[in-house]
């Protein structure tokens, strides 16, 4: 029975372990691991919601490019999508549009030319392509609820965020935004009913045209751009025929 014991007491002692100060290191040094990991895992996330927007804006601007190549063949002349004509402006202001009609032999290029620049002038605002400095990027368009100096439509219709100004419903496509209610919104059926959503909480895809113009020889096509208003700043693209 005595040795027995011993041999029990023996075992006992051999046994290894960690010592509760080996367990505290270990803790204190999988804490700081995990600190110093999380920043770039979350900016690993964050790069992958951008690379998602980017995508489905190129997505949307792929077939605006379509339809307006397929209503250059059944209409005469190429349009984008709930662009009533290729000279009139969707979002903007109503004093962009080139279609509103003149008085007969009082015509002027001119004036359309200015209409469009004047539109294109109020989007490169909220879109800062040319931002090199993070001050000239944050007077951009670059959070959702900011003001903004363009007045952007929806591309499907959805919620809007709360806090975003000048942004039309997806059905809406009168520049002045009275009494277009029921239209039907032409990028629905370009994706199949399918409504592409900003992988981003406060994110929503926007775009608005500058009306073409001219006539004749002298007709130059309209421009879309699309945006997420997650960042419109980072998340943009546009179209020109």
């Amino acid at each position: 029975m005595k040795q027995l014991i011993n041999n029990v007491l023996k075992g006992i002692k051999s046994v290894k372990g960690n010592s509760l100060a080996e367990f505290a290191t270990t803790t204190a040094l999988m804490a700081t691991l995990a600190a110093t990991a999380a920043p770039k895992l979350s900016e690993m996330s964050e790069g992958a919601k951008g690379e998602k927007s980017r995508n489905e804006i190129d997505k949307i601007v792929k077939q605006a490019g379509q339809f307006y190549q397929d209503t250059a063949d059944l209409e005469g002349r190429g349009r984008f999508p709930n662009q009533e004509k290729f000279n009139t402006p969707i979002g903007g202001h109503a004093a962009y549009n080139n279609g509103a009609g003149t008085v007969a032999g009082e015509y002027d290029l001119g004036t359309d030319q200015q209409n469009s620049q004047d539109h294109t002038d109020a989007i490169i605002l909220d879109l800062r392509p040319d931002a090199v400095t993070q001050e000239e990027r944050t007077a951009g368009w670059d959070r959702f609820d900011e003001p903004h100096a363009n007045q952007w439509q929806m591309v499907f219709e959805g919620d809007l965020p709360d806090g975003v100004l000048n942004v039309l419903e997806a059905t809406n496509n009168n520049v002045s935004g009275e009494g277009a209610d029921g239209i039907v919104n032409e990028f629905a059926g370009l994706f199949g009913d399918e409504v592409l959503e900003s992988k981003f909480q406060d994110g929503l895809y926007v775009y608005t045209v500058v009306a073409g113009g001219g006539t004749g020889n002298d007709v130059y096509p309209p421009t879309i751009y699309v945006a997420d208003i997650e960042s419109a700043v980072d998340f943009h693209n546009l179209m020109m025929p």
